[in-house]
């Protein structure tokens, strides 16, 4: 099939396997093509766009099983599956700048008929290739960021290299469950070869059901898991709408053309803390209720709210705790929705994880593993609760048990953390323990942790003085960074790779100079210009891109940072282009996190790197003034204290107060494992699974869910912790990212900060910074300066 606009090519079975706008200059190809899984032996056909799984009364059927009657001309074509006395009917039809795609579900029997399950595939080009050249990975794969409502269901396609046109799916028609995915990948860990990860997420609609009983999950109030029943002779339809768009704001107002009403609102607010929402409907759309849910306990509460919108505009103090469920129904009987996260403190949870780490995670002296905080892991994330305790601490003098706290971190660095990583404690000497390699990028955690230690008050340590801390981070820091120092290719290629270290290099070196440590300066601040050269320099080929995973936000998300940090300009553009397509935007705050998928199979939040990659963006746009950059790092920040959030009342983990888990399948359902959708988790519950798993995770599943976290706390205790932004749009209006806006004046304004431990507040706009601890502040727009 073509149009002027798109060309579409189907399969003998009719699937789409091809699908490219006519004047994409880069001819993308929009779905995933069943040639490169051939290519490849990927056995996933029966994912292809159009195919679809159904169960009916019991009976389960796979399209692939199935031969369909096909008729088609030039611009449309319609597939028909008879299965037993239910039709099932696909349109493609190419109309004007769009690509409509009707799905049609016929019961011809005299009984009524029970749809258990249905879903049908959307297999968008969501593909890491394997392929070093990551151009093809940049410009020809996209994220996929699903918005899911009764009505208004959106696909966000974000081409990754955020060049355009993009490709947005708009529901026009019958009732959207969820979005689900599954994973195939082929992950290369153990064979010592980088990169090592490749795979894909097939996409597909949830319209019934979604989940075996035994595989749900059983606390998501949220997305309903419905059965269709239907009756003789009765048609159910679904609509949706392929059409091009050029970025987020585009994708919204491309929305709006086909109905959609458009919802804004704040992720995450605090308890009394007023909550935003903005409603704009579609045109000729009214609004008829709102309603806020939220459970209490196991009660479901239900809140009208309707009078309280005034002018398109909510402002309330929302009640209760956790995930909060906004619906608005319109007068034609449709309705969309939003959801939003509520804290009580977040500097009472950030206290409240400090004290936790330290009373259950530390093993002591006659622990398993002594001097260790647990959950054990090689890997040097694991010691990122470590430095996530030191920063909590040198940020707030009135944290319980302060100096037991450095205290216990202090001996563990020394005693535990040392001998572990280093031979005989020799920071030149890495311990090969990944068999037989070690791996450079632990190192960067290791010198991190020194570097905190030699900021603590000399009071509270008691194995070695400050000074010795900094001298041992920049020995370990220029193993981290120095080829030379390395005996072996691999030592001396992850050498050169950026990583979590933009987070604190800056403070590092200008300790160091200030200690009067010429030597290690001069060394250190070497490695870090050649390495920050090297990647300008081949910033235009995406190079840093790549990690041990041929397309990676642990590669991109530090690049930026890193070469905004030292003010080289070009290169910090062309990876921030990269973050802005990596962090999702949504009807719900889970789904606004950064882009990952190989620690969940599916999309998910990654502490971890969701913190890193949040932290990257927040660096990068405010040393740009990039607002699109700041806002997106902010969305992502509060993705990842979901991590964190013991009143969460959807997921079926849940955590006491104080803990944490590192993961969070965001697609529901996650049909790898369907019964981690919307659940919270650590990766060693895939040991159950074999394969790479068994040997990432011998010991099985530990029922410790924050092996590899901390670090991201770290990164948002200097960032949002510390930091509010304020803006101003096209039409002059102004707004706060991490904090409020209220006009007083003509040119007045209030700004309030949300950051628990305020120092700064900046205007993207001019790039001023204005510097206090104020949580509220007045600003004058007709000077632009900030005043207490």
């Amino acid at each position: 099939m073509k149009s002027k606009y798109f060309t579409v090519k189907q399969n003998e079975r009719g699937a789409i396997v091809n699908l490219t706008i006519n004047d994409d200059p880069s001819e993308m190809n929009w779905v995933i093509d069943p040639a490169y899984l051939k290519s490849l032996k990927y056995q996933d056909n029966d994912k292809l766009f159009g195919e679809f799984h159904i169960t009916i009364n019991g009976h389960q059927y796979v399209s692939i099983n199935e031969t369909p009657i096909i008729k088609s001309n030039e611009s449309e074509s319609r597939l028909s599956f008879l299965l037993g006395k239910v039709e099932i009917i696909e349109k493609f039809i190419l109309r004007d700048d769009s690509l409509y795609w009707r799905i049609e579900m016929v019961n011809h029997g005299k009984e009524i008929m029970t749809i258990n399950d249905f879903g049908v595939w959307i297999s968008l080009a969501y593909v890491m290739f394997r392929d070093k050249n990551v151009h093809r990975n940049a410009n020809q794969s996209a994220a996929v960021f699903p918005s899911i409502s009764a009505n208004y269901t959106k696909l966000a396609a974000v081409r990754r290299d955020n060049t355009n046109p993009n490709l947005g799916v708009y529901q026009t028609g019958g009732n959207v469950l969820s979005v689900g995915t599954y994973n195939d990948y082929t992950n290369r860990f153990f064979e010592n070869v980088s990169p090592s990860l490749d795979g894909m997420l097939f996409h597909e609609f949830v319209l019934a059901g979604g989940y075996k009983s035994d595989k749900r999950p059983h606390h998501d109030w949220i997305y309903p898991q419905n059965e269709i029943d239907i009756q003789p002779n009765q048609t159910v339809s679904w609509e949706f709408v392929i059409h091009a768009y050029s970025d987020r704001e585009n994708f919204y107002r491309t929305a709006k053309q086909f109905g959609h009403p458009n919802i804004s609102f704040e992720p995450l607010v605090q308890s009394g803390q007023k909550q935003l929402v903005t409603i704009i409907p579609a045109d000729n759309q009214q609004i008829e209720q709102i309603i806020v849910k939220y459970k209490k306990g196991s009660e479901l509460v239900s809140k009208d709210m309707t009078s309280d919108c005034h002018d398109n505009r909510l402002r309330f103090n929302p009640q209760g705790l956790g995930e909060h469920q906004l619906v608005v129904r319109f007068a034609d009987g449709t309705s969309d929705m939003c959801v939003f996260n509520v804290m009580s403190s977040v500097n009472q949870l950030l206290a409240t994880r400090a004290d936790y780490i330290c009373h259950q995670s530390y093993s002591g002296k006659d622990g398993k593993v002594p001097y260790s905080f647990g959950p054990v892991s090689n890997q040097g994330e694991s010691i990122g609760k470590m430095t996530f305790v030191l920063q909590e601490c040198l940020l707030d003098p009135h944290i319980s048990n302060l100096g037991q706290k450095i205290g216990e971190i202090e001996e563990s660095a020394v005693k535990y953390v040392r001998t572990k990583w280093f031979v005989d404690g020799n920071f030149k000497k890495p311990r090969k323990l990944y068999g037989d390699f070690y791996r450079v990028m632990d190192l960067e955690y290791i010198a991190h942790l020194f570097y905190l230690l030699s900021k603590c008050p000399a009071k509270y340590l008691t194995l070695h003085k400050p000074m010795d801390y900094l001298k041992w981070a920049t020995e370990v820091f220029d193993v981290r960074v120095n080829p030379d120092l390395h005996d072996n290719q691999r030592g001396k290629e992850e050498a050169q790779m950026l990583g979590v270290y933009f987070m604190y290099i800056e403070d590092l070196l200008k300790d160091v100079k200030n200690a009067g440590l010429a030597h290690e300066y001069k060394e250190i601040s070497r490695s870090w210009q050649t390495a920050t050269k090297r990647v300008e320099a081949d910033s235009d080929t995406l190079a840093a891109a790549m990690t041990e995973h041929f397309f990676d936000n642990a590669g991109f998300g530090p690049a930026a940072a890193a070469l905004a940090l030292t003010n080289n300009q070009k290169g910090a553009n062309n990876y921030g282009e990269l973050l802005k397509a990596n962090i999702g935007f949504s009807n719900d705050f889970r789904s606004q996190s950064p882009d990952r998928w190989w620690e969940a199979l599916s999309y998910m939040i990654h502490s971890l790197w969701g913190g890193v990659t949040a932290a990257a963006a927040q660096i990068t746009g405010e040393k740009l003034g990039d607002v699109a950059l700041v806002q997106a790092a902010y969305r992502a920040t509060n993705a990842v204290l979901y991590m964190y959030d013991a009143n969460a009342s959807t997921t079926d983990r849940k955590l006491q107060h104080g803990e944490a888990a590192s993961t969070y399948s965001i697609a529901g359902p996650n049909l790898n494992r369907p019964d981690l959708s919307r659940n919270r988790f650590g990766q060693s519950i895939f040991a159950s699974d074999g394969g790479i798993f068994s040997r990432l995770f011998p010991d099985g599943y530990t029922g410790e869910d924050d092996w590899d976290m901390g670090e991201e706390l770290v990164a948002y205790l200097n960032g949002f912790g510390q930091t509010t932004y304020l803006y101003s749009d096209k039409a002059g209006q102004y707004h706060a990212i991490n904090g409020a806006v209220q006009k007083k004046d003509d040119h007045q304004y209030q700004v309030r900060s949300f950051a628990p431990y305020l120092r700064k507040y900046v205007n993207l706009d001019t790039s001023s910074r204005f510097y206090t601890t104020k949580l509220a502040v007045r600003f004058d727009g007709k000077t632009q300066e900030f005043q207490d």
